[in-house]
């Protein structure tokens, strides 16, 4: 028997009443669901209830529905988010949806309404709530460890996009896992049957360029002792992954962004072009629009190339991944080495996780193959992972260090912004002149020292 994925929805109100009343209603359609009576608290349980759509009023103490949206719509685009009001407008609603508010619904409401809102903001967020076999749920993303909602948000993203034909470009540091996330998208498409090939730009000598991509005739160049098959063709009807596109040579790049346009190769030595149908998906991680400004990059092929742009966040923005990925490798390691490895002890898993990881996931694999291979008992020390980081590792600040670090910085930034004006910047802070010139002494700022002096 099929099972079936149940949704969550959110719900935020401060009426416990109308809070239960959705509850039993979103409960009975079959919905898993969460209930908190503020905003504030909506704040926290976001990223651990991790919900696909949140249902919130919109007139409630502190912070308001549509703050709250706010919120949401800055971090997490494509989370869909329903208001629900006894105070609505026409006006309202229209300047609700125009921010991008998915629905807008007045009390009292219809529960067969409130249901198919619902229902269609998951089926246009990329949430299905269809039976699914266990074997085939969430399989495109198999690959792609984690459990941070920073890594949901931009696989839902590419879930979004993963049917399209459009061009996308994966922008991030190296060691993100680029052609993971290629490759998931290629599982996803209607492509999913036909090749996924994948290419390095940066690791092919740019004369072998062309040859690579589009193929040669039998004699067209020395060394060409038999015809090739380019892989634009190899990838015919599937998808072809282009890596490192920021660092393909400014020669070629006009004869990409022909074949791009025109829809057809002209192997090397031919004098005949092929028509091609390929999906094109490009990774790097030099800043494209910077390459652009300095005339690396084409500006026509950027924008080509870039119809969507997918940003995979470093891994020290998705800490709560590391025990993750950290026990996937060691898991991985112990099959290849038959080595018994129990784990990493506790002082070694902080210090994973507090590290700097300048090279990313692919660092992390790295360390941890280390750590296994150097082990001489069945659990990691904390000094294997210290030598396996070289030393390089970075402590998380307490509460009241970050604090301060920010209230520092804050006034630091206000200052700069008014000139040294103390009055002006304490309007800003909303602070009276007493109360800032306080806080500038504890943290021994001088005002002074942001005023423009004239010689």
């Amino acid at each position: 028997m099929a099972a079936t994925e149940r949704a969550k929805i959110l719900l935020v109100d401060d009426d416990p009443g109308l809070l239960r009343l959705l509850s039993i209603r979103l409960k009975s359609g079959g919905f898993v669901v969460d209930e908190v009576e503020s905003a504030a608290k909506a704040l926290v349980r976001l990223p651990i209830f991790q919900p696909q759509v949140v249902i919130t009023d919109l007139r409630m103490e502190g912070m308001d529905g549509m703050a709250l949206f706010e919120f949401i719509h800055e971090r997490f685009p494509t989370l869909p988010v329903i208001i629900l009001t006894a105070h609505g407008t026409i006006p309202d609603a229209v300047q609700a949806t125009r921010q991008g508010v998915f629905s807008y619904l007045t009390k009292p409401f219809d529960s067969k309404i409130l249901l198919e809102n619902v229902k269609d903001a998951l089926r246009l967020s990329g949430k299905t709530t269809f039976p699914q076999t266990p074997q085939k749920k969430e399989q495109w993303r198999g690959d792609i460890i984690s459990r941070s909602q920073i890594m949901d948000e931009l696989l839902r993203q590419a879930k979004l996009v993963a049917d399209t034909d459009v061009s996308i470009l994966i922008q991030s540091q190296s060691g993100t896992g680029k052609e993971l996330l290629a490759r998931a998208i290629h599982k996803l498409s209607s492509r999913r049957d036909r090749p996924f090939v994948a290419l390095n730009c940066a690791a092919v000598p740019e004369a072998l360029l062309e040859s690579e991509l589009f193929g040669h005739r039998k004699g067209s160049f020395t060394g060409a002792t038999s015809r090739h098959q380019g892989l634009f063709h190899a990838a015919e009807g599937g998808t072809l992954f282009l890596d490192e596109i920021g660092n393909m040579p400014l020669l070629f790049q006009a004869k990409l962004l022909r074949v791009l346009e025109d829809k057809e190769v002209r192997p090397v030595g031919s004098t005949k072009s092929q028509s091609v149908d390929v999906r094109i998906i490009s990774a790097t991680h030099v800043d494209m629009e910077a390459a652009v400004a300095a005339g690396t990059v084409r500006e026509d092929l950027y924008y080509r190339l870039n119809v969507v742009t997918l940003e995979i966040p470093p891994l020290a923005k998705r800490r709560e991944d590391i025990p993750l990925l950290t026990n996937n490798f060691l898991a991985g390691v112990k099959k290849r080495t038959n080595r018994n490895i129990k784990g990493f002890s506790q002082e070694a898993m902080e210090l994973l996780v507090a590290a700097s990881w300048p090279g990313n996931v692919r660092q992390l694999q790295n360390v941890v193959e280390q750590a296994v291979a150097l082990s001489t008992s069945s659990l990691i020390s904390a000094k294997l992972v210290q030598k396996a980081l070289r030393g390089k590792s970075e402590s998380i600040l307490s509460l009241a260090e970050a604090q301060k670090r920010f209230e520092r910085e804050y006034l630091v930034k206000l200052l700069q912004i008014t000139e040294g004006n103390v009055s002006q910047a304490a309007r800003l802070a909303q602070r009276n002149r007493t109360d800032f010139y306080k806080l500038l002494n504890r943290f021994h700022i001088e005002p002074a020292m942001f005023r423009n002096r004239t010689e």
